[in-house]
């Protein structure tokens, strides 16, 4: 919690145990953290040189507390007064690269990405660096990183109201942790899609910079990183015919509502969307965890529901009456 003024998180339990108790010797606060003396002791040192703790003139050997609203609040000034700095060096930085881009050589607005760790780098740096949007097409088959271990830089763009439109192929849902990666995506507020598959795996950050694989599997990673050029408007092209063409996901982990008097509940509104999205009476019954006669049953009961006698017929149907987005 207090990590961003640069205390760890032994730091930050020795402060704060410091704090509950007023003042401490180092024995008991080192037995109240179940820590070594020594060890206790080059804590509080260090919070010491952060003005957060002092020994006390009165008695030696004792440790007090400084205020919290005093010392933290000097160390969030510090902070604060650093971050403007570092952003008006990034402005300052940004124009040059603009002035340099305007009249860059083709060969400066592509740049290739070898290895898989420099690619998985650029991969969240190119998320990170997004102030709007996120598109992405995603393959069943990723080149370095995984939805799952993309989840934290995703979680962190969200929290800084970057919003995701994301393409999923429909093999995605099939993967182990394909459906539970879906819904998280949803929670958070991510717009989703499932196609038959996609022409590529591509990511687009505020539509001035596309990354796309270069290389297939079982060789060394490498991808082109594109910035602003006809190249990337034809990414940007490519993503939105392949998100226009393909079906909205739609998972009750996303907060589907369960309603009544002639609408699906949420339940049968995920059975319709995976149905939608291509997967078997089977798998969906085996990702929602549910029996396949209960699947069943339920979609029997959505075409009695549409009045319709096929399962071609419920889909145009389910279009038409709302209960999925096209």
């Amino acid at each position: 919690m207090l990590g961003a003024i640069g205390l760890d998180e032994g730091q930050e339990s020795a402060y704060r145990a410091l704090v509950a108790l007023g003042a401490a010797e180092v024995p008991d606060l080192a037995r109240r953290l179940t820590l070594p003396v020594p060890q206790t002791e080059r804590t509080l040192r260090h919070l010491e040189r952060h003005g957060l703790a002092a020994q006390s003139s009165a008695r030696p050997g004792r440790w007090v507390a400084a205020p919290p609203a005093v010392a933290l609040g000097a160390l969030l000034t510090r902070q604060r007064q650093g971050l403007e700095q570092a952003e008006l060096a990034a402005e300052l930085l940004a124009r040059e690269y603009r002035a340099e881009a305007a009249d860059a050589a083709v060969h400066d607005l592509v740049e290739v990405v070898t290895g898989a760790s420099a690619v998985a780098h650029r991969f969240h740096q190119i998320q990170l660096g997004a102030a709007e949007e996120v598109c992405a097409l995603a393959s069943a088959r990723p080149l370095v990183v995984s939805g799952m271990e993309n989840e934290p830089t995703e979680e962190q763009a969200a929290v800084r109201g970057v919003g995701y439109r994301v393409v999923i192929e429909r093999d995605v849902l099939g993967l182990p942790t394909g459906i539970r990666e879906a819904s998280t995506a949803l929670v958070r507020g991510a717009r989703v899609r499932v196609t038959g598959r996609v022409p590529t795996s591509l990511v687009i950050a505020d539509r001035a910079l596309a990354m796309v694989p270069l290389t297939a599997h079982g060789t060394e990673p490498a991808a082109l990183v594109v910035h602003a050029s006809g190249l990337l408007e034809s990414l940007l092209g490519l993503f939105e015919a392949v998100w226009r063409e393909a079906v909205p996901l739609v998972l009750g982990a996303s907060g589907t509502p369960e309603e009544s008097g002639g609408v699906p509940d949420s339940t049968d509104l995920e059975i319709l969307t995976l149905l939608l999205a291509g997967m078997t009476d089977a798998s969906v019954a085996k990702h929602l965890e549910l029996g396949l006669r209960t699947v069943q049953r339920r979609v029997k009961g959505l075409m009695e529901l549409a009045g319709v006698t096929t399962r071609l017929q419920l889909g145009w149907h389910a279009y038409e009456r709302g209960w999925v987005a096209r």
